[in-house]
């Protein structure tokens, strides 16, 4: 019973909250059927009104838009339309700024109604046209003002560079504006601002540029005769010549930057003191003068031909005018200073300044620009014009100056050799007279020039700053190096084709290399100290010069031997000279031999050092017997007939062959180098033993080989002497007995 009164009460308070949950419910779901009535009223209604007002809004937006934009382009078309009318007013009353800056204003007009994308207009096309018609007009006007503001009166153009010429250029600026114009300053500014406002301003002032360049700077600059003149009429200013003698070939850079100063003192007075002051709206410096626009045009063409043709020739070529160059480059700095302050140059450009301030290096490069030109004339000039050189040849060099007054630099190197007034360096450096000699002989007078001038060189280095000092011994060492590149190759056929020729090279290449040895050495004392560490030396040149020397020299000697046996092929081998043709075709070979070693010994004659000489005609007399040798040792059968005339001819080569020996023009000198023929020539005894051979009969042959120690031993080997008397004789006993003694 408990039980159930319990789960009563509980029934009875749980239905009360079931109730109140279940009436929520209901009124939840009431809530929601209204909500989705609303929605469906916004969604209808609401929705429909509100896009409708946003369209509206945004239509009247972009009508608004339409309209402001059509009112701007009506202004701008309205605007363009006003500055074209100005343009013509101001235009009639020559107002030449102001009609350009109304032209400019209609561009500008024009440029932004063509930037209106979406809005294309016909009507612009034709505003375009218009506006560049009348900007030509504008231009045609300035043109002819400008025409007659500066006139040219300029040579025919045939003949625009000689000095006759160059007489007839004037220029003519007007000074007084034409009637009815009321311009303050010169005529010529409002025409020039206006070019300026245009932007046409460069061109013109280009073309004047060039013009002045080329008829009244730069003949200034040549002709040290011209002098500038100015002449002031009444409305007019005329800049032109006139011409005095000069006194030298190039004037100084002091009168040179005084003509041209002139010109350009005249030039800012009447024509370029002009501020522009109105540029178009988009240029950002707003006070330029014309000078400076000319000079920024000009500047970089008349600096280089100041340099070129003024002051690279006023550069000393010797150290001792360095000292003077002090005025050169105050008048240079007072040139530049003068420029700028008329604005012609803007203030940081340095051009000549520098140049003239470098003196000692570009004196330096052109030293040695003069050195290495002066040895490559040399060297292309002809080969054969020879002088004689003895064991006591020097170079001629030049006595080295003693301490001079404001020669401090030289007195500080040198202590030791300046005690006496002079120094004579070929004394000082001998030790006996022939230790370094040459033999006599003849070289290219062009290669003593050479090393004139490598001793005047050095020399003027010994005198200079260490700079230039050390630019100018280099230069020494490239003239060397030149020889060894051109020489050979310029000179090629001739050194090939002509054997004197290849003589004296090989001589010019010996004395080179022989005063090579010495020739740092000489100035050693005198060379500054940078090269004192051993590197003012010649030495390492010496071989190769010795090998080109003999190279060459002995190219021409194959050339030769070439020659010898080429000739004596053609005499048949020496065979059955029974055979008249045979031994005429002999015959003539070996007086072709004969000839040629003649002609040789005449062109080397005096030419080749004597033992040099000797060495060359022997080795050359030498192939020819070799090769006659070789060939009659080679015959298989000669008769007596045959024999004889071999002999003959052998004979001939054994008076005549000593003969080519002439060495000396004077020929009682000569005797002794012929009878010395045996020394130079190697198979002499073999050729004379041959012809023994030839005349002998067995007997004798036996007693001259006297068992392997006679003469014929010395010269033949056993097998050539059996092969020889094969030949020469029948099969016999005698002949059996003779060759079994020949072992």
């Amino acid at each position: 019973g408990e039980v159930c009164t319990m789960i009563n009460k509980k029934y009875k308070e749980f239905l009360p909250s079931m109730q109140s949950a279940e009436d929520l419910a209901a009124r939840v779901d009431g809530l929601a059927s209204n909500i989705d009535l609303l929605r469906a009223g916004i969604e209808n209604e609401v929705q429909r009104d509100l896009n409708v007002a946003v369209a509206e809004f945004t239509e009247l937006k972009q009508q608004l838009e339409r309209d402001t934009l059509v009112l701007s382009i009506l202004k701008k078309l309205q605007e363009f339309d006003t500055a074209i009318k100005d343009y013509n007013t101001a235009l009639l009353e020559k107002k030449y700024v102001a009609a350009a800056q109304q032209l400019e204003k209609a561009r500008s007009s024009l440029k932004m109604l063509e930037s209106r994308k979406g809005f294309e207009l016909k009507i612009l096309k034709a505003l375009g046209t218009e506006l560049t018609v009348q900007t030509q007009n504008m231009l045609y006007h300035l043109g002819e003002e400008w025409q007659k503001l500066a006139v040219w009166k300029l040579p025919p153009s045939k003949e625009s560079s000689s000095l006759e010429s160059v007489m007839h250029s004037e220029l003519h600026l007007r000074t007084v504006p034409s009637k009815g114009e009321e311009i303050a300053g010169p005529p010529v500014a409002s025409v020039l601002q206006a070019f300026a406002v245009l932007g046409e301003l460069h061109t013109k002032l280009k073309i004047f540029g060039q013009l002045l360049l080329k008829y009244i700077l730069k003949p200034l600059i040549s002709y040290p005769s011209l002098q500038p003149f100015t002449e002031e009429q009444s409305d007019v200013f005329i800049l032109r010549f006139k011409s005095e003698e000069p006194n030298l070939d190039h004037s100084s850079p002091m009168e040179v930057f005084h003509k041209i100063q002139l010109v350009f003192e005249v030039l800012h007075k009447y024509l370029l003191n002009v501020p522009l002051e109105q540029p178009a709206e988009d240029k950002k410096e707003c006070r330029v003068t014309l000078a400076e626009l000319l000079g920024d045009m000009i500047w970089e063409e008349l600096s280089d031909c100041l340099i070129q043709n003024c002051l690279v020739n006023s550069i000393p070529s010797n150290s001792s005018k360095l000292e003077q160059y002090i005025e050169v480059i105050k008048s240079t700095e007072e040139f530049e200073k003068a420029l700028k302050k008329m604005q012609f140059l803007k203030g940081d450009t340095t051009d000549l300044l520098e140049y003239a301030r470098n003196v000692n290096s570009h004196f330096a490069n052109k030293k040695c620009q003069d050195v290495i030109v002066a040895a490559r004339n040399l060297m292309t000039s002809e080969i054969h014009n020879t002088v004689k050189i003895t064991p006591d040849s020097c170079v001629a060099l030049p006595k080295l100056p003693g301490p001079v007054a404001g020669d401090h630099l030289k007195v500080e190197k040198t202590p030791k050799l300046l005690h006496n007034d002079v120094v004579n360096l070929e004394n000082e450096t001998k030790l006996s007279q022939y230790t370094f000699s040459l033999p006599t002989c003849r070289i290219s007078s062009s290669v003593e020039k050479l090393m004139e001038l490598a001793y005047q060189t050095l020399l003027e280095a010994t005198a200079s700053t260490d700079q230039c000092c050390i630019q100018l011994f280099y230069s020494v060492r490239n003239i060397f190096q030149l020889f060894y590149d051109v020489v050979p190759t310029y000179h090629k056929e001739n050194l090939q084709k002509l054997p004197q020729l290849a003589a004296i090279h090989h001589n010019n290449c010996m004395y080179i290399a022989h005063h090579l040895l010495t020739l740092g050495h000489q100035f050693r004392y005198r060379l500054t100290n940078i090269l004192c560490d051993g590197a003012a030396t010649f030495v390492d040149l010496v071989p190769g010069f010795r090998r080109l020397g003999m190279e060459c020299f002995l190219a021409q000697m194959r050339v030769q031997k070439g020659e010898i046996l080429e000739r004596l092929s053609s005499a048949r081998n020496f065979s059955n000279m029974d055979d008249e043709e045979n031994y005429c075709a002999a015959n003539k070979a070996i007086r072709q031999v004969l000839h040629q070693l003649k002609r040789l010994g005449k062109v080397w004659q005096d030419v080749l050092p004597v033992t040099v000489y000797c060495k060359a005609m022997g080795t050359l007399l030498n192939t020819a017997l070799s090769e006659i040798v070789t060939r009659i040792a080679a015959l298989e059968d000669i008769s007596a007939e045959d024999a004889d005339r071999l002999y003959s001819l052998c004979r001939t080569m054994v008076e005549e062959g000593p003969q080519v020996f002439t060495p000396l023009p004077e020929d009682d000198k000569n005797k002794k180098y012929q009878e010395e023929v045996p020394v130079y020539v190697q198979k002499w005894m073999t050729f004379k033993e041959l012809m023994i051979l030839l005349q002998a009969n067995l007997q004798e042959i036996v007693d001259q080989w006297a068992d392997g120690k006679g003469p014929l031993a010395a010269e033949f080997s056993a097998a050539e002497v059996k092969s020889l008397i094969r030949a020469l004789f029948q099969n016999t006993e005698r002949r059996a007995a003779a060759l079994a003694k020949i072992k």
